[in-house]
Formats: C-alpha cells, sequence, structure tokens
C-alpha cells in the first residue's frame, strides 16, 4: 500500500513539475534579459551598526532554493558559518551556535521568545519552515539589545505578512503550495489568502497540512518517525492609525502527531520503543509601532504568550503517559532616537540611541501518569541602553543591561539575581568598503526551568543549594570588505573573516540518572552504586568553566547571473579543570567540527535558475583520555533548480536532488556515538519537487 501511495503522490506532482519545466523552450531569453539570480545563501543587512553588518546574518526564504522547500531547519540554517541544526525529525531538531544549542540561545517567533525545555532528548525549537519568510541569526551575543539566556547568540524567526505577498495594487490575494520528498514519502499542501481591504488595513490567513513515513538513512535504514501528521495556521492581521501608529496581531500554530521513539534523538529499538506522541506550539502576540516625523522617537512594543506542550500516550505503560508544557508570556518596549551630537556640543558625530525594557515569566506544567500537575516559575526583568555613535569612519558602540531574574523554586527556592553587564563594539574603516571590528560583551544567563518531564511529584532531583548563575563573556574580531569589478563593471565580492573567544563561567549542567549512575545519591549528588532510598534521578550542577574558540570565513560573489558562496567555520570548546569539551559532558554533541560550504546559483535565463550546495564537515577526534566520542566526517552535495514559465504568472517549479550520491552519516550537531544503536543518522538520497502558483 505504501508503494502505491507513494508511486501515485509522486507520479501526480512530478507531472506537474515536469509540464512547467518542459514549456522552459517556449520562453527563451536573450542574455539582456537576464536579472540577477536569487539564489543568494546569505542575505547580510549592512547599516553604521557593527553588530548588524558583519555579526548578524539573514536567510530569505524566497531568495535561497532550499529554504524554500525546506521540511528541516537545517535545509536552510545550515547555510550561515557557525550554524548547525542536529536531529532528523520535527520533533527533536536543535539549532546550535558554535556548538550551544538552543537552550543558551535567545529563539524568538515574530518577537515572541521560545523559552524552556521539555525533555532532554528534544528539540526545544517547534516551527514548520513553511510558515517563515526570514530567519535572522546573531552568531555569538554582541550586543546587550538581545537580552539575557543567549549565551551563544539569537536565532529570530518571522513568520510571512500580507504586505510580503501583495503585488502594487491588488486588493486581494491567494498562494497555494504543494511540495514532495521521495525518501520519506514526504506531502506537503498549503493555501496562503491575503488581503488589503483597505489602504490602512491587511490580513492573512494560511493553512498547511504536512505527512510523512519513517525516512531511510544511506544503508536503507528507517531513521525517526512513523506516519507523522503535522498541521500548521497562520492569522494576521495589520492596521494603520493615521501616519504614525501601526498595530498588529497574530496568531501561529505548528502541531505534530505521530509515533516517535521515547528518546527522539536515538534510533528507535527494543529499549527505545516507538509511541504516539503529540508536539504543539502556539503564539500569540501583539505588537505596536509609533514613527513620527521626529528623529528622537521611534517606538517598537510587543506583547506575547507562546506555549509548547507534548502529550505522549503510551497505551498505559507507568512513567511513559505525561503532559508536559512550557509557557512564556513576556513583553518589551525599545525606542531609537538619532542625535547630531555636532549640533548638541560640537562634538562629531550620529547618535543611534536604543533604549528598551523587556519583561518575561516563564511556567512550566507537568502531570505524569496523567496525574496531579506540579509547576515552577522563573521571571526576568531587563533594561538596557545602546548608543551607536558614527564618527565618520569610526564607529563606537558602547551598551549596558541590568536584568533582575528570579529563578524557579528548585534554586534555593526562588533565588533572585541582580546583575549588570556591559558591552563594547568598535569598527574604522581602513580603506573603502573595509572594516576592521571588534568587539567584547558580558554574558549572563540564570538558571533555567527544570526540563519539564522532570518537574514532577515523585521525580527526585538533586539540586546544588549554591547554584550559580552562568557568566562570561564573548570577544570577537575580524575584517570585512567588499571590492567591486574584479571582472566587470558590476560585479562584487564580499569577504569576512572573524576571529571568536567565549568564556562561560558556572556551566549549568542535568546529569541524567540511568544504566551504571542508577545509585546517585540525592543527598549528596555523588556518583554511587546502591539502590537505596537515596536514589536520585538527576543532578543539576555548576559544572566546571568552558573556553569555546573559533573561526568563521565567508566569500560571496555576484556577477550578472551567477553567483558563488564558500565558507568555513570552526569551533573548539575545553574545560578550564578537565580539558574536556561541552558536547563530552553533556552528551549532546555540540562539538561540530571544522566545516566547509560551498554554495553556486547560476540563471541561465530569466525564468530558469540553478544551484548546486556542497559540504564537507571534518572528522571530531576526542581531546582527551577517555573521551570515546569520535565522529566521522563526511560530505554531502545537493542540486536544485527552479523555472517560472511566462506564460503563467505567478506559477514556479521547483526541483531539488539532496544527498545525491547517498551518503550515510550522520550530523555532529545530532546525536552522535561510534555505535550506530545510538546514533541519529541523516536521510540518504532524497528528491523534491514542488510547485507553487500565486495570483
Amino acid at each position: 500500500m505504501r508503494e502505491v501511495k507513494l508511486s501515485s503522490r509522486l507520479t501526480v506532482l512530478s507531472m506537474g513539475v515536469a509540464a512547467v519545466l518542459c514549456a522552459q523552450a517556449a520562453s527563451a531569453a536573450t542574455a539582456a534579459d537576464m536579472p540577477n539570480t536569487t539564489l543568494q545563501t546569505i542575505t547580510v543587512t549592512a547599516n553604521s551598526s557593527v553588530r548588524d553588518a558583519v555579526q548578524e546574518d539573514s536567510v530569505y526564504i524566497d531568495d535561497y532554493t532550499p529554504a524554500a522547500q525546506a521540511s528541516h531547519l537545517s535545509d536552510f540554517l545550515d547555510v550561515v558559518p557557525g550554524v548547525s541544526v542536529g536531529g532528523t525529525s520535527s520533533v527533536n531538531q536543535r539549532i546550535r551556535v558554535r556548538g550551544l544549542d538552543d537552550t543558551n540561545l535567545k529563539v524568538t517567533i515574530d518577537g515572541a521568545r521560545q523559552e524552556g525545555a521539555l525533555f532532554y532528548h528534544m528539540g526545544d525549537v517547534t516551527i514548520d519552515p513553511d510558515l517563515l519568510k526570514q530567519a535572522e541569526v546573531s552568531v555569538g551575543n554582541n550586543s546587550v539589545t538581545l537580552g539575557n539566556d543567549a549565551i551563544g547568540g539569537a536565532v529570530a524567526f518571522e513568520t510571512v505578512d500580507a504586505a510580503d505577498l501583495l503585488k502594487p495594487g491588488q486588493k486581494v490575494g491567494a498562494k497555494l503550495h504543494a511540495g514532495y520528498g521521495s525518501n520519506n514519502d514526504e506531502l506537503l499542501t498549503s493555501a496562503t489568502v491575503y488581503g488589503a481591504p483597505t489602504e490602512n488595513i491587511d490580513l492573512l490567513a494560511y493553512y498547511g497540512k504536512r505527512d510523512a513515513n519513517a525516512g531511510e538513512d544511506g544503508k536503507g535504514r528507517k531513521i525517526q518517525t512513523e506516519d507523522s501528521e503535522g498541521e500548521n495556521i497562520l492569522l494576521k492581521a495589520g492596521a494603520y492609525v493615521g501616519s504614525d501608529h501601526h498595530v498588529g496581531a497574530s496568531f501561529s500554530r505548528t502541531e505534530n502527531k505521530g509515533k516517535f521513539p521515547l528518546r527522539p534523538d536515538f534510533p528507535a529499538g527494543g529499549w527505545n520503543p516507538i509511541i504516539p506522541q503529540e508536539v504543539k506550539r502556539d503564539t500569540y502576540a501583539l505588537d505596536y509601532a509609533y514613527n513620527p516625523a521626529n528623529q528622537l522617537v521611534d517606538v517598537d512594543a510587543n506583547v506575547y504568550q507562546t506555549s509548547t506542550q507534548i502529550l505522549r500516550n503510551s497505551d498505559g505503560i507507568p512513567g511513559f503517559e505525561f503532559d508536559a508544557e512550557v509557557k512564556t508570556t513576556g513583553g518589551k518596549v525599545q525606542n531609537t532616537s538619532i542625535i547630531d551630537s555636532t549640533i548638541i556640543n560640537g562634538v562629531p558625530g550620529i547618535h543611534k540611541l536604543i533604549a528598551g525594557v523587556e519583561h518575561y515569566k516563564k511556567e512550566s506544567e507537568m502531570a505524569r501518569d496523567f496525574g496531579k500537575a506540579s509547576t515552577d516559575e522563573a521571571t526576568n526583568t531587563s533594561v538596557y541602553l545602546e548608543d551607536q555613535w558614527q564618527m565618520g569612519k569610526l564607529s563606537l558602540t558602547p551598551g549596558v543591561r541590568y536584568d533582575r531574574y528570579e529563578s524557579p523554586e528548585y534554586v534555593s527556592a526562588g533565588k533572585t539575581y541582580d546583575n549588570v553587564v556591559g558591552a563594547l563594539a568598535a569598527s574604522y574603516e581602513i580603506a573603502p568598503r573595509t572594516q576592521l571590528f571588534a568587539s567584547y560583551t558580558q554574558l549572563f544567563n540564570g538558571p533555567d526551568l527544570s526540563q519539564t518531564i522532570f518537574n514532577s511529584d515523585g521525580v527526585d532531583t538533586y539540586v546544588n543549594n549554591d547554584l550559580k548563575a552562568e557568566e562570561g563573556d564573548n570577544a570577537e574580531v575580524g575584517i570585512a570588505t567588499t571590492l567591486r569589478g574584479l571582472t566587470m563593471a558590476d560585479d562584487s565580492l564580499k569577504l569576512s573573516a572573524k576571529y571568536f573567544e567565549t568564556n562561560i563561567e558556572n556551566y549549568i549542567e542535568f546529569v541524567r540518572a540511568g544504566g551504571s549512575r542508577t545509585g546517585m545519591n540525592c543527598t549528596t549528588g555523588q556518583l554511587g552504586t546502591s539502590s537505596a532510598p537515596e536514589a536520585c534521578q538527576g543532578v543539576i550542577n555548576n559544572d566546571e568553566d568552558f573556553k569555546i574558540k573559533g573561526v568563521e570565513l565567508s566569500a560571496d560573489y555576484r556577477a550578472d547571473n551567477f553567483n558563488m558562496g564558500l565558507s568555513y567555520a570552526r569551533a573548539r570548546s575545553k574545560g578550564e579543570d578537565t580539558g574536556y569539551n561541552i558536547s563530552s559532558v553533556s552528551g549532546s554533541g555540540s562539538e561540530s567540527g571544522d566545516k566547509y560550504m560551498v554554495n553556486l546559483g547560476y540563471a541561465p535565463t530569466n525564468t530558469t535558475e540553478l544551484g548546486w550546495r556542497s559540504t564537507y564537515v571534518a572528522d571530531v577526534t576526542p581531546n582527551t583520555a577517555g573521551d570515546d566520542n569520535e565522529k566521522p566526517g563526511y560530505d554531502v552535495h545537493d542540486i536544485f533548480m527552479t523555472y517560472a514559465p511566462t506564460q503563467i504568472e505567478g506559477l514556479k517549479a521547483t526541483l531539488g536532488v539532496y544527498n545525491i550520491f547517498d551518503e550515510t552519516y550522520a550530523s555532529h550537531a545530532s546525536r552522535n556515538s561510534i555505535d550506530d544503536a545510538y546514533t541519529d543518522f541523516e536521510m540518504g538520497r532524497n528528491i523534491k519537487t514542488s510547485l507553487t502558483y500565486q495570483f
């Protein structure tokens, strides 16, 4: 039956794609009609801020073909140097920036924080890429404006708006999308309706459905899920009030149902049964902007509530059934002022002052075996000020932030941390379009909520009575330049190189009991061998201090209808006392290895775009005696094309072959072990086709 269903789906969609691609012969274009290709890997927003210009990358979904066909965050976020995504299913995808996972990153969806951890075998980011317009990545923390809980940086996801889809003068429109993946028989169908009934109001409604079976790795072995169903909803409304005010409201939902391994970051097996599970995220958000014709006032504000929930049904097996939820409620107000200091006190320069306040509360709730639920919560309030001071070729950006963090009850009955951090960034234009830059930012992160599935009555966890907040600093130095007219008048070559060091003090670690650790003593937190009543489920403690060092290099060349992107990233962590890296301690595989990436794009006509992506990741070998987590290297290649026929305006067909040579490999950002039974292998060769029609 599966073969019949797979064949029918593939045949219908492939016939549609083939029909569109074959129409290309009737619409050949001259060289003069050829546009610049949109197969750009990364679009970097350049402005007067050194942080935004060279330390923040944006991936636009419509401008990068693998993102337009993405079913997993790794399909497009991996293109950013220093970023990798582990996990092979929708419920265990985990973003890593310089080896630090999303528990050490500030992750937002339309400005709403995604806080807390449900289960250490799962990812904490629940979103379908089909909802997205853009993903901004702050690689490393280089500004006080990011707020707390951003030790490794930030990832800001932004969903599509009606204004992004409406054509000039259009009042109402629609976008239909269908996509198919051969490896796991995945079928995506979605519809978006949008409109502007008046000049001041815009509306959007989206519904998408994604169904898939278990995929296979390069050796034909099943990976991860069976018969999963995903459902996505997005509703948005915006209105301009006068010429200065804008208000907006949105609701988004991502829901995944299916049969997943109990521990989703391990392959399914006898000790890791496949059970019915449901993971759901709901995000409600309101935003307000006030931007009068006044350089001193430019206000952005938002309030939101987001919740992520996991439901498990193990057919009555005790201990496996639970309902866990993490909810975050918060808001932020920020004002940007532009001040010419020459006018005020004669000191040359333009100041861009960013002042803001943010408050949020995160709550966890857990009911095991559908018994009485237990809860915990934590709150944080931040006040910050940053001055981006431009003085000709020199730019200085000092900043300061105050945090008041009220920790969960399990930490010394709700200990409060008051903390002040500072930052300073500088850049200097040593030649036209060439900048030297450096930045230093202090870091702070209070103890997070306990993993929700252990936040229940009868589950004992040892917590250090003197648990300290994570602190440290991030320092970077580098150079960025843009060269023009190398081979023709309108070409450009962007080069960037940076070196960074991140120090993390009082790294907070959760160690789960089990196996040889069943005798962990809940009174002392020490490992033992007894099974006495003092045996503990886990330990939360400050581990050693860590230092992460690395480099990130990128080159991006564009010439008329061709572009090429090259990048290299390396990050290494090392403990101050033992020398072990962070992945050795946490067992989560954060040491990502040296990664090289090549992206090629070519538009032979004004209707056709071709692309190639190659990724090579080097071996990761143990850096200390006793660390046996050796990870073999791998290289993966993808090819893709899009075609938009002139005969049918708004129609676009996409075809791609991913992992062309059927490589058997596991991402270094995933669960990775010398034993295949403990390794989360990636998907083998996968042919994806899709049709999009916008009218």
